[in-house]
């Protein structure tokens, strides 16, 4: 898998967990839901995102 899979994996990953457990569990989940979405953004016009970083010095191919 490749980096760019794997950083929509995680990134879908935590919009869900957040979203679920700011229904259930508290509200403030919700700001992890913005944080992601606020790194794809801004990875859109930067083309940099912290998470392609770590993922890519963890060895996932690019």
């Amino acid at each position: 898998m490749n980096v760019e899979r794997m950083l929509r994996l995680i990134a879908g990953f935590f919009v869900m967990l957040s979203v679920l457990l700011g229904v259930y569990v508290h509200p403030g989940f919700f700001a992890v839901t913005a944080f992601v979405g606020l790194n794809l953004f801004q990875s859109a016009f930067t083309n940099w995102c912290p998470m392609m970083a770590i993922l890519r010095k963890a060895g996932v191919r690019g």
